[in-house]
């Protein structure tokens, strides 16, 4: 079952949002750093995969970011808020609007 938590982080000033599948593992990933939630990442597993794949990885990375590298289950200190499918489509959806639209 796919699980959707956003966790925050003090040291970074920084929110992350993660779409987990049934294994644990990160397949969506936004990151919102300091006052101005200002999205730094919103990756996707699948596309940096596509991305790897074509070569193109780098150019991914660097406009989107990367997913976590663990499983959710190895992860330690976090205190994860559970969040709607729906919470996570319209911070997700926004993220990507916003990072698409930097110059490249």
């Amino acid at each position: 079952m796919t699980t959707w938590m956003r966790c925050y982080w003090d040291e970074e000033d920084t929110w992350f949002y993660f779409e987990v599948d049934a294994e644990g593992w990160v397949i969506r990933q936004v990151e919102l750093e300091g006052p101005e939630l200002i999205p730094i990442a919103a990756a996707s597993l699948a596309e940096w995969q596509r991305a790897r794949d074509a070569g193109r990885l780098g150019d991914y990375d660097s406009r989107f970011g990367i997913t976590a590298e663990l499983p959710v289950s190895e992860w330690e200190g976090h205190d994860p808020e559970q969040l709607t499918f729906e919470e996570f489509e319209d911070v997700w959806g926004r993220a990507r609007q916003q990072i698409a639209s930097r110059p490249s």
